[in-house]
């Protein structure tokens, strides 16, 4: 019998030093996996940032080591390393050693950041704290400054040695630890991507990486900021020109709270081919936005709302837009400072200061009337796309649902599917289902399969061409919706325009196998292409995931004395014929409907001896371009492609 452990005074413990941050690290780093490791990165590169900010240092240098180990320089001024007196200790034990300990706190009173991305004198030493080691070198006042830390722990002390180097800086090389992180292999393409956006909203700093891994040199730099990325973003397509607005404000989230400065510039513009809304605070990226994106939302439908109703250009009845109407087309870049900020946790992915909300709505509602007013071809390119979108948004939503209607529900009596006929088993691991060409190869295939566990429904006539049709036509096609029904994931509808109509859903399919059958003719592979660009169209996730087939149907038919073969191609036919001995007869193979069940089975449906060929996501690129030119509107690529190629697909000689 386990003893019961007394609940007294001595029970209450403390964590103590390194072990703060290392038993706990998701309080800090909001996760002790590799979105913990990466934001450890973000909070060193953050401290160089706020120094170049400052106008000290144009450039950072990153390094990311093959062991997973990671270097940042800087040529700033140097972090403060020597004693200080008013705390009565080494300013580096208070940095690397002490949480709670910077130089950020009095931001607001100007003291040596106007606006930082750090503030609350966790990060380094956080960081340090999680780090398997961390060595640093800090080069100010003509000294080098050399530090080495291990598990949490300072090693040997601060060894500091005249320099000659006149460029002061810091830079620091540490390993997140594994016995904190379950994860610390961060990839390139996260470097990457937090490089682009601080060289986005810090004009004119360039940031190099060096990837130890591939020996590749990445620079990142963006001299007029994110003008320069709303082009990038929105490209020579874009609806209207990019509009530029800076403000600036000071004011107080309560009465009793202190007053502080802000700053904001925002670039936006309408686009018919992209649309993209990103915020930045202080750099940091606000992947949820917060009191920006809503100041951005009430805004536009605001000064959009009116610009309507102005004009006389909502229908009779018709409701009010939405900012989901508006963000389809936008494209806006939020990037802003203040100098007290209010983040939402320490992940800083959204903040929440009022004052920075209220202010950037009040001054972009009305810039966007004076923009509205002077930019009136703009204005009117504006309000038409948007009611574009609204109604593009009303059908799409009629349509949704009338698929949903069409496409969702059990297969049973009561919603039956002409012709299908299905199989036994309910183990979606067994179960096959086979697209077969027609009545008669459905009549064939039915006899030849065996029924426990394969399905089979029927093609009936040409299936629509699903690249050269809308989705409305394509939804009104008994036959592709039959299929789709059958199928049971669902419809992937990729397009930005038409996301609505997306239902699609994996876990939904009901086969493990989707196998194509159609004859080894001309109508056969055409049928079979068709086939194959409707699920390249409507459910592409099937053929990445590798859940369609082509069910090979053979050539040629040989029989010698009691035997029979069956091939494939011409050189397994001759491969067949160079073996036997004595008399033999080559038939060519029959259509699907005409062979007999057990020819079927043997040939096609048996799983040991058919010849399944899997439809590969491999070459994706590739097969859309050929699609497009053998189905599309491309008429000049497809003439390009016959005259090029038609003779390896046609007899000549066959031929008047």
């Amino acid at each position: 019998m386990k003893t019961r452990k007394i609940y007294d005074n001595e029970s209450i413990t403390s964590l103590k030093g390194a072990d703060r941050v290392r038993k706990r690290p998701s309080v800090i780093f909001g996760s002790d996996g590799i979105e913990g490791c990466q934001h450890s990165f973000f909070e060193i590169l953050s401290n160089s940032i706020d120094e170049a900010r400052e106008g000290f240092g144009s450039k950072i240098e990153i390094i990311r080591h093959f062991d997973n180990s990671i270097t940042i320089k800087d040529y700033a001024r140097g972090i403060p390393c020597d004693y200080n007196e008013a705390e009565g200790r080494y300013n580096w034990e208070l940095v690397f050693c002490e949480l709670y300990a910077g130089g950020k706190f009095a931001n607001n009173e100007e003291e040596n950041y106007s606006f930082s991305l750090g503030l609350n004198g966790l990060g380094l030493c956080a960081t340090q704290y999680s780090s398997e080691f961390m060595d640093v070198s800090v080069i100010r006042d003509g000294f080098e400054h050399l530090l080495r830390f291990e598990k949490g722990e300072n090693v040997g002390g601060m060894k500091k040695t005249p320099t000659d180097n006149r460029k002061t800086g810091t830079t620091i090389k540490w390993r997140p630890d594994k016995d904190v992180f379950t994860d610390n292999a961060i990839s390139l393409s996260y470097f990457m991507d937090v490089l682009k956006r601080q060289a986005i909203v810090n004009a004119g700093l360039l940031f190099t990486l060096y990837d130890e891994e591939s020996k590749e040199k990445y620079e990142f730099s963006y001299q007029n900021g994110i003008m320069d990325y709303i082009n990038e973003l929105a490209g020579e397509k874009s609806l209207t020109v990019p509009a530029f607005f800076t403000h600036e404000a000071r004011g107080r989230d309560r009465e009793d709270k202190p007053e502080y400065k802000f700053k904001m510039s925002l670039a936006f513009c309408f686009s018919n081919y992209e649309c993209a809304t990103e915020y930045y605070h202080n750099s940091s990226f606000l992947e949820y936005g917060g009191s920006p994106d809503k100041a951005v939302r009430s805004a536009f439908v605001g000064a959009i709302d009116s610009y309507l109703k102005n004009g006389g250009l909502y229908k009779k009845d018709e409701k009010k837009i939405t900012y989901a109407d508006i963000e389809d087309s936008l494209v806006l870049i939020s990037n802003s400072f203040s100098t007290v900020t209010s983040y939402e946790n320490q992940t800083k992915k959204s903040i929440t200061n009022k004052f920075i909300q209220d202010s950037m709505t009040e001054f972009l509602r009305k810039r966007l009337e004076i923009y509205f007013i002077e930019n009136k071809a703009e204005a009117d390119k504006i309000a038409a796309q948007i009611l574009v979108n609204r109604r593009s948004r009303e059908t799409a939503e009629k349509t949704r649902i009338n698929i949903k209607k069409k496409l969702t529900g059990t297969i049973d009596i009561n919603n039956r599917i002409e012709k299908f006929v299905n199989c036994r088993s309910k183990d979606i691991n067994r179960r096959e289902i086979y697209i077969v060409e027609g009545d008669s190869a459905l009549g064939s295939c039915k006899m030849g399969r065996d029924a426990e566990f394969q399905a089979i429904i029927p093609v009936r006539g040409k299936i629509l061409n699903c690249l050269k049709a809308d989705y409305d036509k394509i939804f009104q096609n008994e036959i592709i919706t039959d299929l789709l029904k059958v199928l049971g994931c669902g419809v992937e509808v990729r397009s930005r325009q038409q996301k609505e109509l997306n239902s699609f859903d994996i876990n939904n399919l009901r086969w493990s196998k989707v196998i194509i059958c159609t004859d080894a003719d001309v109508d056969g592979f055409q049928i079979r292409t068709l086939i194959l660009t409707m699920l390249y169209r409507l459910v592409p996730s099937l053929i990445e995931k590798k859940k369609v087939f082509i069910a090979e149907s053979p050539l040629y038919e040989i029989t010698s004395g009691k035997e029979t073969f069956f091939a494939y191609s011409d050189s397994e036919k001759n491969s067949i014929v160079s073996k036997l001995k004595g008399k033999y007869k080559i038939q060519r193979s029959k259509g699907l409907g005409e062979n007999e069940p057990e020819m079927m089975w043997q040939t096609t449906m048996n799983p040991k001896t058919r010849k399944l060929v899997q439809v590969l996501p491999d070459d994706a690129a590739s097969t859309q371009e050929m699609f497009d030119t053998l189905l599309g509107d491309n008429l000049k690529g497809r003439k390009e492609f016959i005259e090029n190629f038609g003779h390896k697909y046609i007899d000549v000689s066959e031929i008047g």
